[in-house]
């Protein structure tokens, strides 16, 4: 498996590492951070398979996305929103019709 390692993306510096969760040194994930933003990230678990070249696009991907969506209106209501009132049902009319 592959260390912690840093990289550029535009006027960005992400810095990657490698890192286990508390009680279980077998679950391994992966965490960075980005210049500018005071949050880090854990997205990915580690696996043997990874590349610096696929964490990089995963990462990259993962981040832009969340800037995206970060971009976008908040949709309030969600489910629990209560549903508008049932329109009325039109009356029945009491005439026969002419026979």
């Amino acid at each position: 498996m592959i260390k912690g390692f840093e990289f550029k993306d535009g006027s960005s510096t992400y810095t990657c590492t490698v890192e286990a969760r508390p009680g279980d040194p077998a679950d391994t994930w992966w965490w960075f951070a980005v210049t500018g933003d005071q949050q880090r990230y854990a997205p990915f678990r580690a696996a043997k398979s990874d590349t610096q070249g696929s964490v990089r696009e995963r990462i990259v991907a993962y981040y832009e996305n969340r800037r995206f969506q970060l971009t976008q209106p908040t949709v309030r209501g969600g489910h629990w929103k209560r549903k508008p009132a049932a329109a009325p049902a039109a009356e029945a009319s009491t005439e026969l019709p002419p026979s």
